[in-house]
């Protein structure tokens, strides 16, 4: 009976790890996973903000372990003062395709965690049709062209509550470089729908190829494009500038700055974003640019940013010339503007330049 009593007051301590139990337990019922603890915990200067990951072996529908979080969630008291989430209202599944290993790799555990460590630092959480570019594979060390992560709500772990609030199953998908600007210039969610007919559960399996490279899953992208044009409303620049030149007889002229690595998504984002109707937003480290579609060109400098109102003509110019190659142009649509374009330098996690786009 003391033992009972024991084993309540345990579980009355963290009524959020519960919640994720509650659900974990009624879609593996009777089944231990492998858990990994934190030895030493975040708030008293541990490395790792995750309290833990449980880890479930699969089979069905292919074989795969399913990788929870427990703690981007408030597991054992109210601390945020949003009532009506729990924490940051999400916690990080993900599904990684077996290879004939015994045990879950270890990999994995440490690249949630990292992305625990941006979430924690930051305060920016993730939410479904968000994506991340890792700059280089997910696993580190590895030959593999998954390079980059999606989100999406988990197929099978849903939605949920705490006494802290309510929160949903978030799943992290490894997707290719190209993969994930057909994202960009279209919308997660369409292309994951499109992936999951070679992905089921939307999967992370880092030894296939691009879906890309099939024809038919390319075509259907491409057709998504045009009919539905991109949901990414902004993007982020770190060589994005701009610089105006004074003219007494006519108007000022400006010229804006961008980097040679996302000329070329930068085009076809545009395309699926003016021609809809739907601004763009270019953020750089010191300023941003806006991209208005409007039937007269003009530019308009508020709050040290640009907003610049573009006609069909001036899109589709900007959308044939903007190339990942250094270079520099004056718009025939719009002789206001000047582009230039400038070299990308792509650096490691230790700061070494390792390509040069441009």
């Amino acid at each position: 009976m003391k033992e009972d009593e024991e084993l309540q007051a345990q579980d009355d301590q963290a009524p959020g790890w519960n919640a994720i139990d509650a659900v974990l337990n009624k879609r593996y019922p009777g089944v231990e996973p492998y858990h990994y603890g934190t030895l030493i915990s975040y708030q008293l200067g541990g490395p790792d903000p995750l309290n833990g990951v449980s880890v479930y072996a699969r089979e069905e529908p292919v074989p795969h372990w399913h990788y929870v979080t427990y703690g981007f969630t408030e597991l054992y008291e109210k601390e945020f003062d949003n009532m009506e989430y729990s924490g940051f209202g999400f916690e990080l599944t993900l599904r990684l395709a077996r290879e004939g290993e015994e045990q879950p790799p270890a990999w994995a555990i440490n690249f949630l965690q990292n992305l625990a460590r941006y979430v924690f630092s930051s305060g920016n959480g993730f939410q479904p049709g968000h994506h991340l570019d890792a700059n280089g594979p997910i696993e580190a060390e590895r030959d593999t062209p998954i390079t980059a992560v999606a989100f999406v709500e988990d197929p099978e772990l849903g939605q949920a509550s705490s006494p802290f609030g309510k929160f949903q199953f978030l799943q992290v998908v490894g997707i290719t470089a190209d993969e994930l600007d057909m994202i960009k210039v279209w919308n997660t969610r369409s292309f994951l729908d499109l992936a999951q007919k070679r992905l089921p559960l939307y999967l992370t399996d880092l030894t296939r190829s691009s879906l890309l490279e099939d024809s038919e899953i390319r075509a259907a992208a491409e057709l998504g494009v045009r009919t539905e044009g991109s949901s990414t409303g902004v993007l982020y620049f770190e060589s994005l500038s701009w610089e105006e030149k004074r003219n007494l007889l006519k108007s000022n002229s400006y010229t804006l700055q961008l980097g040679a690595k996302q000329a070329e998504t930068l085009a076809r984002i545009l395309a699926g974003r003016l021609l809809h109707d739907r601004d763009l937003t270019l953020m750089g480290p010191d300023t941003g640019v806006v991209m208005i579609p409007d039937v007269q060109n003009r530019i308009v400098e508020l709050d040290n940013a640009l907003q610049l109102y573009l006609n069909a003509d001036a899109v589709a110019e900007l959308t044939r010339r903007l190339v990942p190659k250094e270079s520099e142009f004056q718009l025939e649509t719009m002789d206001s503007l000047t582009i230039r374009i400038v070299k990308t330098l792509m650096r490691d996690p230790d700061g070494n330049i390792v390509e040069t786009i441009g």
